[in-house]
């Protein structure tokens, strides 16, 4: 594979972990922050159980902005339905006029809102005549297009938690339509472009591995290769993010790991997490090759970011590390030794 070549001197992740004692938590009381975006002013916007976002102004105050509010996010009393049924906002984006794009991964569906009323569309809900399959994450470039990936067509999806189910896709949204540019993925999750927009960089949770394809004039992708190590260990890849230096940093959920992997193709562990021996019944049942049971599923995780499913860099010099997750109230954050890559909105 072809790694990233620059002179930028060291890595400024070389030797670094996350202490627990400098973790700072923003926002209470969330349901299931999966995603998060962040804007210039220090307002945080983190995806919500209850149909829409939450969002977190600079100093602290939280409103949530859904056009109904959905009750059903409930992890003491039905976990199982919570997580996998319901309206289920996962991946956000913002569009170039503000509203955010919203990828259901409960209703399979790629909504758009408006960030004030809570007013929802539809944007997408099939594509070549049939149903799109669990909607996962949203990305826009700076031409406009939507980067859309979809996990699986499995429902409830964590039957598809096994190395052995690799239909997951990638969809295209621009002038022309949606139409999809990459499939055969093992539950494909978050995707990231580099800061040239010359690759197209895809977490394959079940594979365990970050993807990467080249991006061609008109969208088409090319060049398919994994992109650093083959296996990144304990637990399964979520969320992926670029910072300035060119590494890209990954969640590893089930395990609560979070690592990144450099421009040399190296993989450096940023810190844990997660509960180890339910990480370990965990990677017995993976070992299988059979759906991981949701009772194991259920028992990963730890205190911090239970199933730490992304991160995103915040503050005015995008040094604010963010941390996503399924099971979370809060979003856990840190200073990172190095600025994340801005994004198309920032």
């Amino acid at each position: 594979m072809t790694l990233i070549q620059h002179g930028l001197g060291p890595n400024p992740l070389a030797g670094f972990r996350v202490e627990e004692h400098k973790i700072r938590p923003i926002g209470y009381d969330l349901q299931r922050p999966e995603c998060i975006l962040a804007e210039r002013d220090g307002t945080l916007w983190s995806a919500d159980a209850r149909g829409g976002v939450i969002r977190i102004a600079p100093d602290g105050g939280q409103t949530l902005i859904s056009q109904r509010v959905d009750t059903h996010f409930d992890l003491i009393g039905d976990a199982r339905q919570s997580l996998v049924s319901g309206t289920l906002p996962n991946g956000l984006a913002f569009d170039a006029d503000g509203a955010i794009l919203i990828s259901n991964f409960g209703t399979d569906r790629l909504e758009i809102m408006d960030r004030s009323t809570g007013a929802t569309r539809v944007l997408h809900d099939r594509i070549n005549g049939r149903p799109l399959g669990k909607v996962n994450f949203v990305l826009r470039d700076s031409k406009g297009r939507l980067w859309l990936t979809i996990s699986t067509m499995i429902n409830p999806w964590t039957d598809a938690i096994t190395p052995t189910i690799r239909d997951g896709y990638v969809a295209l949204v621009d002038d022309s339509g949606i139409r999809i540019v990459a499939e055969g993925f093992a539950f494909t999750n978050e995707v990231r472009l580099d800061a040239a927009e010359e690759w197209l960089y895809v977490a394959e949770t079940t594979g365990k591995r970050v993807t990467r394809l080249r991006v061609l004039p008109d969208g088409s992708l090319t060049d398919r290769e994994t992109y650093g190590p083959s296996d990144l260990g304990r637990g399964v890849i979520d969320g992926i993010c670029f910072d300035a230096y060119g590494n890209l940093w990954a969640t590893m959920i089930f395990a609560d790991r979070l690592v990144a992997i450099t421009p040399e193709g190296d993989c450096l562990e940023l810190a844990e997490f997660g509960d180890s021996k339910a990480t370990d019944r965990f990677e017995l049942e993976f070992a299988s090759g059979s759906p991981v049971s949701f009772e194991t599923l259920s028992a990963c995780g730890g205190e911090i970011a239970p199933w730490l499913a992304s991160v995103t860099f915040a503050g005015p010099d995008l040094r604010t590390a963010c941390l996503g997750s399924l099971k979370g109230t809060s979003i856990p954050t840190f200073t990172s030794p190095v600025a994340g890559l801005p994004m198309v909105h920032w």
